[in-house]
């Protein structure tokens, strides 16, 4: 099952954003696994500073349940800095609609 969408950075955080990823926290990459989530990449458009993002995941898992823990919204409150957020500090997303996939 596959599932994409959009988000936005602030201007001059590429770099910054980069360096999180590349940190992400072990309790973060259980979560995501503990979420059915077994495959996740994001890339940037440098020209509008959108992120797309694809993650694949199992079905049978509590992917809905992931905005709930405690380790996602920390992520979210350390993100926020670097990106376009709701009040909460979730981050804005826009899903995006399939339109091709070869296999």
């Amino acid at each position: 099952m596959n599932h994409a969408f959009k988000m936005k950075l602030k201007p001059g955080m590429v770099e910054e954003y980069r360096r999180r990823h590349d940190e992400l926290w072990p309790d973060l990459a259980e979560a995501l696994r503990g979420a059915g989530i077994y495959d996740y990449s994001i890339f940037l458009d440098e020209e509008t500073l959108s992120l797309f993002a694809v993650l694949k995941r199992k079905p049978g898992y509590p992917f809905d349940d992931l905005p709930k823990q405690a380790v996602m919204r920390r992520w979210w409150d350390y993100m926020a800095p670097l990106m376009e957020c709701h009040p909460d500090n979730r981050p804005i997303d826009w899903p995006l609609e399939p339109m091709f996939h070869f296999d």
